[in-house]
């Protein structure tokens, strides 16, 4: 087993397909080279597990190899690799489960669901959730849009209108862009297909999960339109949520503005 000195030299150098992550310079240590960018070890082992995650070597829902395995691969240490692991975990990217391992965090579980969703029922009561597709269709991106999921203006992104439901109240219209050479061949007819979260599908059928997601809060009034799909008279305050979703490596992959209709819920964040 290489010390962790050692490693930072020549472990992420070593491995079989794999070099140092973008933007990292591995270093001997004491010996500053110019211009070189200091990363802890545990952040270069880091980067490389999250590059197994981006090309697909271990998928949402899978197992990853144990902390002992991985350090061999790497020619670190597994306090090494624990501490990295430790850290993909806080991300929400790696779920650890007593007695049976690490594993890919994935959508599928019920707890993931409705991570990006922060509205919750006033009462705290269970609530059964129905989403309805209004429109999916492709365009072209605006500059507006282009800027925020980081394309070209004119782009082809596929645009999504849909109303998610509660216990059969509308509450949340949400307006969606995506990439659209991501998400090629989505369409309304295969998202009312697929039975389970969004995000769930485009985890499964276009390879995206979504990692971490970005969002500004403010409050509007209701126009006429969003007025009549909510159920709420013209006017009444509402909280637009625009939300920039990322797949691994941070690359913006969904623009989301919602409308919240906030009269039997309330938006509900941990802050820590």
């Amino acid at each position: 087993m290489k010390s962790v000195h050692e490693g930072r030299s020549s472990a992420v150098t070593r491995h079989s397909g794999i070099g140092v992550p973008s933007g990292v310079r591995a270093a001997t240590p004491g010996v500053a080279s110019p211009g070189a960018t200091f990363s802890p070890l545990y952040l270069q082992i880091k980067a490389l597990i999250t590059r197994g995650l981006q090309g697909g070597e271990w998928k949402p829902g899978e197992t990853i190899p144990s902390e002992g395995d991985l350090a061999r691969r790497y020619g670190v240490s597994q306090g090494t690799v624990r501490k990295a692991i430790d850290a993909m975990a806080t991300e929400n990217l790696l779920v650890r489960r007593q007695g049976k391992g690490t594993f890919v965090a994935t959508h599928h579980e019920p707890r993931a669901q409705f991570r990006f969703l922060r509205l919750a029922p006033d009462d705290d009561r269970d609530e059964h959730s129905e989403s309805r597709i209004l429109d999916c269709r492709r365009m072209r991106a605006s500059a507006d849009l282009a800027h925020l999921l980081r394309l070209k203006a004119g782009d082809g992104i596929v645009a999504i209108r849909r109303v998610l439901s509660f216990d059969g109240a509308p509450t949340v219209l949400d307006d969606i862009w995506l990439n659209g050479s991501v998400f090629k061949g989505l369409t309304a007819e295969r998202i009312a297909a697929y039975h389970g979260p969004l995000y769930g599908l485009f985890e499964s059928e276009f390879a995206t999960p979504m990692t971490r997601a970005e969002e500004r809060i403010r409050a509007v009034p209701a126009d006429a339109a969003s007025a009549g799909i909510l159920e709420v008279a013209t006017g009444a305050p509402l909280l637009m949520v625009e939300r920039v979703s990322m797949t691994y490596d941070d690359r913006p992959v969904e623009l989301r503005r919602g409308l919240y209709s906030t009269a039997h819920h309330h938006y509900r964040n941990t802050l820590r």
